[in-house]
């Protein structure tokens, strides 16, 4: 599986929107239920997003969904600081991401 991390502000007035947006990605997430998809999605209170993704082969079980390019639409105009997209490798993890074999923690 391969992992980024993406890391961006944003502006006050888009906060409440974003998160509303990410919800909604998250919804789909759970309607359509790709296996090959990983997220994790965590709100700083400086108004920083962090999103981990982790997918095999690609990431178009994401990026395809509707919900999905609806939050990336106007991102640019929410975001206070540019993204920072890093390749990233899980090296601990307890019962924070599930293992391929296992269910997700509620």
């Amino acid at each position: 599986m391969t992992y980024n991390l993406i890391r961006y502000g944003v502006k006050d007035a888009g906060i409440a929107e974003n998160r509303a947006l990410v919800a909604k990605v998250f919804e789909a997430l759970d309607e359509t239920q790709p296996q090959s998809v990983r997220y994790l999605v965590l709100e700083l209170e400086n108004g920083e997003f962090v999103h981990l993704v982790g997918y095999d082969r690609d990431s178009s079980a994401l990026t395809e969904l509707d919900a999905f390019k609806v939050f990336g639409a106007n991102h640019a105009d929410r975001r206070s600081t540019p993204l920072a997209r890093s390749p990233a490798k899980i090296i601990g993890n307890y019962r924070m991401l599930a293992k391929a074999d296992e269910a997700v923690p509620a």
